[in-house]
């Protein structure tokens, strides 16, 4: 379960909503009042809504699935990188590029040309051209490491996404419902919760609010990873136990097999030598039996 109470929530701002007069009408089942033009969020309503985030993204790191996490808007930045850099995903927190999702053959190749230039560097190729081109290059490098870098390692396309800012983030909203990848998303007073599929009330502006959830959906991966190698290292011990308790029953029968086998040899042995004797031995007269023969005079 996600380690979050409502303290948490109140202290990182959460459920400070947007303007009265900016707001979406289908966020007012999440709105618990308003003060001074300011909406207020109904954490218990984002409390629960945390939760079946949290199991869905601990879900998706338990069946080997891969998280985007995404947040290109200044107060994001950097939580999104810490987020995803933390339990070992994925992150575009510097600009989305059109086709990231939808295209991604191509995003892999930009990401070629982003290794190809990162080798040049590291080999001290840029050094040797001409003072103009490497600048070139070195800019170029720079720019896709920029852009690409947080999805550098990542060989296909998510499981699943995180959106900080859905307002921000339209374009990587409608790649991944035309791709069918569930989102994650916060979704404050003027946002559309129904272009999510696990929304989050909460505010999506504040620092501390954006770190808390980013950080949540991070302890979500790490915690359902843990959960199936829990899983698995007690199916293997219990893989080993049946290996043993079999191999032991093996050897036992083997045992029983050999004694048997060494009782009936035994036995064979007895039984040839008692016929032996019977066939072959000389058995005494009774002397009692002999009577003397009379002679013939």
């Amino acid at each position: 379960m996600p380690n979050v109470s409502m303290k948490d929530l109140l202290e990182a701002g959460v459920h400070f909503g947007h303007q009265t007069r900016r707001w979406n009408p289908k966020m007012k089942q999440y709105i618990y009042g308003e003060r001074n033009d300011i909406y207020i969020i109904d954490l218990h309503q984002t409390r629960k809504k945390i939760d079946e985030a949290y199991d869905f993204v601990k879900s998706v790191a338990y069946n080997d699935g891969l998280l985007l996490f995404v947040g290109t808007k200044r107060q994001a930045q950097e939580s999104i990188a810490e987020a995803s850099e933390r339990c070992g995903m994925y992150h575009v927190n510097q600009r989305w590029l059109g086709g990231m999702l939808t295209n991604f053959s191509t995003m892999r190749e930009r990401v070629s040309r982003l290794n190809e230039l990162q080798r040049m560097e590291e080999d001290f190729l840029l050094q040797v051209l001409p003072k103009k081109e490497s600048s070139r290059l070195r800019e170029e490098k720079d720019r896709l490491e920029r852009v690409l870098g947080g999805i550098r390692e990542m060989r296909r396309t998510p499981d699943a996404i995180f959106i900080a800012d859905l307002k921000k983030e339209q374009i990587a909203v409608a790649e991944a419902r035309k791709l069918n990848i569930p989102i994650v998303g916060i979704v404050d007073t003027n946002c559309d919760p129904d272009e999510v599929d696990y929304p989050i009330p909460g505010n999506d502006d504040a620092i501390r609010a954006l770190r808390l959830m980013s950080n949540l959906m991070a302890d979500a991966m790490i915690e359902g990873r843990q959960q199936k190698e829990t899983e698995l290292q007690a199916l293997e011990e219990q893989r080993l136990v049946e290996k043993a308790a079999e191999e032991e029953r093996r050897a036992a029968e083997a045992a029983a097999a050999e004694a048997a086998a060494e009782e009936a040899a035994a036995a064979a042995v007895e039984d040839e030598s008692s016929a032996s004797e019977n066939t072959n031995g000389l058995v005494p007269a009774d002397p009692q039996a002999i009577t003397e023969i009379p002679s013939l005079k």
